[in-house]
């Protein structure tokens, strides 16, 4: 069993816990949490953590079954009773702690083809802690020998204070069946609105890479490269998901079902020994 890491750098404290999904545990400012935060000892479980690694895919692939280059590859149901795969596997797996100092870690997770996930890979995520940021990066590349479709992302619960508001921008959406798969693409604008009476689970595209969460307490922006982003929130929840994602939710099986593109849909290729990297960036301040 490995010791939980702790990050920290001025006001800002950070702490993983690497062998339950590679997960951020807490993230405090003076004190404050910014995202859903338990100390790193405490917490048990990763569906309670701050955030975790979605690797090598995000969100759902449909009834828990890969349909790729004319093969069904049948996956594990992870988060029954929905009857899809979710969020990879990145998240269930332990990780090894590479490298790490009182501001930055680097971790690493290989993973060898079986139910979960039908091809070799390996990936590694960085972890750097700034005076008043949280500066993420996580990487996959392909160890299959065949070309493979692959996803990065974050599940980051930020921290739904009775004040909150989010603001970001975009030019698309996703609607969403009952099944909780994507439908259809409708135009939209991104969402300006308190965060109390969100009620939203959708993928958003054409993200303009920033999103402002605010309240009386907290300033937080998250930027990304990658241009989609799963906001979740319900009336009822105490947090609110903003996951910036580099393909629509399940992306792979519509380019199947629907001739549709891997570029128009976020898809990312990798030939064999190919590597497909991404960032984000998390910054606090006091409001």
């Amino acid at each position: 069993m490995q010791n939980p890491l702790t990050l920290r750098n001025a006001d800002l404290v950070c702490d993983l816990k690497p062998e339950l999904g590679g997960c951020i545990a807490g993230l405090w400012f003076s004190g404050i949490p910014v995202l859903r935060s338990t100390p790193a000892h405490e917490l048990h479980s990763v569906r309670q953590a701050g955030s975790y690694p979605l690797v090598p895919f995000s969100n759902r692939v449909s009834q828990a079954t890969l349909q790729w280059q004319g093969t069904d590859h049948p996956l594990v149901q992870n988060w029954a009773p929905d009857p899809h795969a979710i969020h990879g596997v990145g998240w269930e797996r332990p990780w090894a702690v590479l490298e790490a100092s009182d501001t930055f870690a680097l971790l690493a997770y290989e993973h060898k083809a079986d139910a979960s996930w039908p091809f070799d890979f390996d990936c590694s995520q960085a972890f750097k802690l700034e005076a008043n940021a949280l500066e993420l990066s996580l990487s996959i590349t392909n160890q299959s020998a065949l070309a493979v479709p692959v996803g990065l992302g974050w599940h980051p619960f930020f921290v739904k204070r009775p004040d909150s508001h989010i603001q970001f921008d975009a030019t698309g959406r996703w609607e969403m069946g009952h099944d909780k798969l994507p439908t259809y693409r409708a135009p939209s604008t991104g969402i300006s609105a308190p965060c109390t009476t969100l009620d939203v689970d959708h993928c958003f595209d054409g993200w303009a890479g920033a999103v402002q969460l605010r309240d009386s307490v907290l300033a937080i922006r998250v930027t990304s490269g990658l241009s989609r982003l799963v906001v979740y929130s319900t009336p009822t929840s105490d947090s609110i998901a903003i996951e910036p994602v580099s393909h629509v939710n399940n992306a792979v099986n519509r380019m199947a079902q629907t001739g549709a593109s891997a570029e128009d849909l976020g898809v990312c290729i990798l030939q064999a020994g190919q590597t497909f990297s991404s960032a984000m960036r998390i910054e606090v301040e006091h409001a």
